[in-house]
């Protein structure tokens, strides 16, 4: 089974990094463990012991330029420096050009034609990413975007994903899902819709981590000072879902499965 077009590791860019851990593995229950591969400090979060994503401070840059804290994901592709040139071919702008992270791959920041963000990325190793479904993973991606019509023109040229379906969704409009070309039945990645028209926040990435007990766990989101913006609430097929801010405006959301019949 390819990894191409998969979602494979998370990165979470905080202002106060010890603030974070805190938050995020008392929320989630993520272990954590020290990478010394890079120039910065950087922690890894853990799920049963495999790593699924890393931590590491906002830089001075971003934050100067108002970008709050937010996670940020890396996307495998076959070649990086030809998928970034795809990307600017369909009407996308890169916004770190492809670039060797020693020891570990090769990757290339590019934005979509709306502005939301991604990493492309060649892992040196591989690039298998964890069982969909086990707690302490990412297992539903979201893009909260302007035009979700022209995105997935961009996307599914660039990743080759495929439409699962489209969802009504009154005012709020119409809710893409996709797949991977490789998975069937019922398997989705995520879905895309207009969000960023009526929030009137930049478009981006959402990505909800699994939990046991999504109602269990916003009530740890609120005993570390984040917010629940959205939910907990029942989703189409099953489960439940809510939509937070971390204890430094950082969104993120959570979701649980439904319980096994």
């Amino acid at each position: 089974m390819s990894s191409t077009g998969r979602f494979v590791w998370f990165d979470h860019l905080a202002r106060d990094v010890e603030k974070a851990r805190d938050f995020y593995t008392h929320v989630v229950g993520w272990g954590t463990e020290a990478w010394g591969g890079g120039t910065e400090p950087y922690t890894m979060w853990t799920a049963g012991g495999r790593p699924v994503g890393g931590l590491v401070k906002l830089p001075a840059e971003m934050e100067a330029a108002g970008i709050p804290p937010h996670w940020f994901a890396h996307v495998v592709v076959e070649d990086v420096d030809a998928a970034a040139r795809r990307a600017e071919e369909l009407g996308g702008r890169v916004v770190s050009p492809p670039a060797d992270i020693p020891e570990v791959g090769r990757y290339a920041v590019v934005a979509d034609p709306q502005g939301a963000s991604v990493s492309l990325y060649r892992p040196r190793e591989g690039g298998t990413p964890p069982p969909a479904g086990v707690p302490g993973t990412f297992g539903w991606h979201e893009l909260h975007t302007t035009d979700h019509g022209d995105a997935w023109r961009f996307y599914s040229a660039l990743l080759g994903w495929e439409h699962a379906g489209t969802m009504d969704m009154g005012s709020m409009g119409s809710y893409l899902t996709f797949r991977h070309p490789d998975d069937g039945g019922d398997a989705m990645l995520g879905g895309m819709f207009d969000a960023a028209r009526t929030t009137g926040q930049p478009p981006h990435w959402l990505h909800y981590v699994t939990v046991d007990d999504v109602d269990a766990a916003v009530g740890r989101v609120r005993e570390r000072g984040g917010v629940v913006q959205h939910g907990p609430m029942e989703v189409p097929g099953g489960g439940r879902m809510a939509q937070c801010l971390d204890s430094q405006d950082g969104p993120f959301a959570l979701y649980s499965p439904p319980a096994a019949a």
